[in-house]
């Protein structure tokens, strides 16, 4: 069964199961646990960090024809989880289907407020304030020197096993109700990847920075001390990219071949 999800990441310990701490993926297990009436596993296409939303998360999970019939589609499910929990679909995977190895690209959203005046308080969970104007020009300019395939372990977490090698395949700023958004996409990021990068192009937009600093902290290799991790209330998985349905197997194996580790998303 594949189930597209969204949720407000604010109270969750990210995405993945962990002991005594609240995670989306826990609440979502427990509940299709007790409505099946049987334990259920769960394989998302990318494990979120703590307080990152998202409006189109994919998982999938193998269930008998008996389990499904128990769930009753999504309003039933809807009905049970926590109201920070939506499941906008829950359909019958194609042949071949994996949440995560069968995945083409992840697109993330980040959004900024640049003007005191425009901050609305009800949207203070998925908007960070910047107390300057953002020149969006400079900071799309300076975007492009990180398309492409790249080593970001300058914008990554270190880990001990695993590559920081990813191909960047859209970054870019733009204006929508007022506010700056930036939309990132590739076929995986490391962990903290979107946020460091965030963090490399504000400086660029209020003026601290030339254009080139973000190429020069990616050329580096390695953290740069005035690089900030920007928060992760404004970051939000927007949406998960597959192949045809004919082309899920052989995308997975695919995948599969290139990395032995989880995918660390921001």
């Amino acid at each position: 069964m594949r189930l597209d999800i969204s949720y407000d990441g604010t109270d969750f310990y990210g995405w993945a199961v962990q002991k005594d701490l609240r995670t989306v993926q826990g609440e979502v297990t427990r509940i299709l646990s007790l409505l099946t009436q049987s334990s259920v596993d769960l394989f998302s296409a990318g494990r979120t960090d703590a307080g990152v939303h998202a409006r189109g998360q994919v998982v999938h999970c193998d269930l008998t024809p008996q389990q499904v019939d128990l769930l009753r589609g999504a309003e039933r499910i809807n009905r049970a989880l926590p109201e920070d929990i939506r499941i906008r679909a829950v359909s019958i995977a194609p042949e071949g289907f994996d949440a995560r190895f069968s995945a083409l690209w992840r697109r993330y959203t980040y959004r900024i407020c640049d003007d005191s005046t425009l901050m609305n308080p009800l949207l203070r969970r998925q908007l960070l304030w910047h107390p300057h104007k953002l020149n969006l020009d400079a900071m799309n300019e300076a975007a492009q020197g990180l398309l492409g395939l790249h080593d970001f372990s300058a914008f990554c977490k270190s880990r001990e096993f695993g590559s920081n090698i990813r191909a960047l395949e859209r970054l870019d700023w733009h204006r929508e109700d007022l506010f700056c958004v930036m939309t990132i996409q590739a076929e995986a990021f490391c962990h903290s990847m979107v946020r460091s990068i965030v963090g490399s192009m504000i400086p660029v937009g209020d003026g601290r920075k030339p254009t080139s600093w973000p190429s020069e902290i990616l050329s580096a290799g390695e953290r740069n001390v005035g690089l900030t991790v920007q928060p992760a209330y404004a970051l939000t998985l927007e949406e998960v990219g597959y192949p045809a349905d004919d082309q899920l197997a052989d995308r997975q194996q695919i995948t599969k071949a290139r990395r032995s580790l989880g995918d660390e998303c921001d």
